[in-house]
């Protein structure tokens, strides 16, 4: 059973995520908080698997709400809600630690899905809106001028590993393009976490853009 923390300013809001999740037998929505400072509180209490934290609340934000609550060692990942896909917070929360997005508007499949995928730690949410806020605000600077120097701890395999991540490939298509086996790059994964000192995908995608691994598509 996963269990979920919704936090969000809108009763009415988390009346809809709550009875959405009551109707899947593998999750369970066991708290709910209106602002960051309560779902910082009762994540430290309730330990949940997955908190749905939404940008805008009062007392405190969800940004400030999810770098708190993930300063300390938790294995509770965060999800951000928000209105818009290109909010321009959202790379904020990333970088502060949360796991993906979700627009407040998803369908009810896809919520929990995406809560399942979450949890599993296998992929990014939303990955083509998260990609376009990610390139928009690295064309705003030279790639590599944010690149830490952790990457250089890297092996020639793990950057190619941290590459197609960052392209948004599973690990059966990283494992299918390297001809390798699952196993091999789940293997891969683990170690570039431990060397980037991170903890899921999404902040591997930020590394990657931040080191100019990746390079920002041009808009038209």
């Amino acid at each position: 059973m996963i269990q979920v923390l919704i936090a969000d300013d809108q009763d009415l809001v988390r009346t809809g995520f709550r009875l959405i999740l009551a109707a899947e037998p593998d999750l369970d929505v066991i708290g709910e908080a209106a602002d960051g400072a309560e779902a910082v509180r009762l994540a430290a209490q309730l330990r949940p698997d997955v908190v749905l934290m939404d940008i805008r609340m009062p007392v405190l934000d969800g940004i400030a709400a999810t770098r708190e609550l993930l300063m300390a060692p938790t294995t509770t990942r965060v999800v951000i809600l928000t209105t818009f896909d290109l909010d321009e917070y959202v790379f904020a929360a990333l970088a502060a630690g949360a796991s993906g997005f979700l627009l407040k508007d998803v369908k009810a499949a896809t919520l929990a899905d995406a809560i399942r995928t979450v949890h599993a730690g296998e992929a990014l949410l939303a990955p083509s809106v998260t990609k376009r806020l990610i390139e928009r605000f690295n064309a705003q600077q030279p790639a590599g001028s944010m690149a830490p120097s952790k990457v250089k701890t890297l092996t020639e395999r793990e950057r190619e590993v941290l590459v197609m991540i960052a392209g948004g490939l599973s690990n059966d298509a990283i494992a299918t393009a390297l001809v390798v086996s699952p196993a091999t790059v789940k293997t891969h994964i683990s170690r570039i976490f431990a060397k980037l000192d991170i903890r899921d995908r999404a902040q591997a995608v930020i590394a990657a853009y931040n080191a100019g691994l990746v390079k920002p598509a041009i808009q038209a």
